[in-house]
């Protein structure tokens, strides 16, 4: 019987209410995720969605506990609502933590959103607000050749909901894609890490939440807040970024 994947989730934000009663939480965001991913691979010599999953959650935004490397085989950083930026104690014992998980070769770290600019500051490289302003709901990213090779496509259509950028790709590191409003969408280490700019776990029901909300409490206008729910039930390719986070995982 082969082991199973262990995967901690590190949950860097708590999902609008909506989200939260139907997912517990973006661990259970993320589980969503990757299940479906498991069955777009349809490789069940490889892996098997309901046994070859190990999901653990860690709430290191309320608490200070951290997964044992030892006894996980790879990291994911979840997006959220904060800065990655900020001199904060629980976003610098983040990093901290990122920085050894990049210091060791066994496991593999995912970065998603604020988790993709977290292994950008780990990395030493500067992350900030964009002049571009908000990217938000189903957006093209245009891919590097070597984003081509490693998603199987020439275009990613993935949901977006960001002001915050990586403004450049660290040295030694490979640039995925880029979009008008963020030149660093995603970045490549191989068998370290992925990261990617937008949310591929993200579905209409869970955008449209957020759009409404942000919108309500004045950081959308209305006017771009319906050009954004114009797009966000338009088709994306979430289920099939997480089949390559999967491949990445469990490469030799």
């Amino acid at each position: 019987m082969r082991p199973p994947l262990r995967i901690a989730v590190l949950e860097c934000d708590t999902p609008l209410p909506n989200a939260d009663s139907r997912y517990n939480g973006y661990g259970g965001v993320f589980t969503a995720l990757l299940k479906s991913s498991v069955k777009t691979l349809d490789q069940p010599d490889r892996l098997d969605s309901e046994t070859d999953l190990q999901i653990s959650r860690w709430d290191i935004m309320n608490g200070t506990e951290y997964p044992k490397l030892e006894d996980v085989d790879a990291v994911l950083l979840s997006g959220s609502r904060y800065n990655s930026y900020e001199d904060v104690p629980w976003i610098n014992r983040l990093v901290d933590f990122t920085q050894s998980v990049l210091a060791q070769d066994r496991v593999r770290l995912l970065g998603i959103c604020f988790g993709h600019q977290i292994v950008a500051r780990a990395l030493g490289t500067k992350v900030g607000p964009s002049d571009q302003g908000w990217e938000i709901s189903v957006c093209d990213v245009d891919l590097t050749a070597e984003g081509k090779e490693l998603f199987g496509r020439d275009k990613l259509r993935i949901q977006q909901m960001h002001q915050d950028i990586v403004f450049e790709c660290p040295p030694d590191v490979t640039l995925l894609g880029s979009s008008p409003c963020c030149a660093v969408q995603g970045m490549y280490s191989p068998r370290r890490f992925i990261t990617v700019q937008g949310h591929p776990e993200f579905n209409e029901e869970i955008e449209d939440e957020i759009i409404k909300f942000l919108t309500k409490e004045g950081v959308f206008s209305e006017i771009q807040a319906q050009e954004a729910l114009s797009r966000v039930g338009y088709e994306h390719d979430g289920v099939s970024i997480g089949a390559t986070f999967l491949k990445f995982l469990t490469e030799e």
